[in-house]
């Protein structure tokens, strides 16, 4: 899971725990002018195929976070509920989307389109 916040121009996303070392990362910084949409989407976690993790971790109905390949495209994830998942669409960026769990789903998404 993690924390969304945006400021100064930049949606940064702070990974919390554990999933630090299952995503290897902790933190993912945004530009706000790099975003190119917004969405709830609790299916494209339900999918059992996210692609080719590198560096990562999957185990299918437990946790999918870290960078995966899929299409062609780089995408990071850090999911285990995907009722709360967000998809966050990118452009000029080292990932093409992100597909995060957040506490509320409905308030993120909110949050990230008014800075848009």
């Amino acid at each position: 899971m993690v924390d969304v916040t945006v400021a100064e121009g930049k949606l940064t996303l702070h990974v919390r725990g554990v999933d630090k070392i299952w995503a290897f990362k902790s933190t993912v910084e945004i530009p706000l002018v790099h975003i190119g949409g917004v969405r709830s989407d609790p299916e494209v976690a339900r999918s059992w195929w996210h692609g080719m993790r590198l560096p990562g971790t999957n185990v299918p109905g437990v946790i999918t976070a870290g960078t995966f390949y899929q299409d062609g495209k780089r995408i990071f994830w850090d999911v285990h509920r995907p009722e709360k998942t967000i998809v966050i669409d990118l452009h000029d960026e080292r990932f093409n989307a992100l597909i995060v769990e957040v506490d509320d789903p409905e308030a993120a998404v909110k949050m990230i389109s008014n800075a848009l």
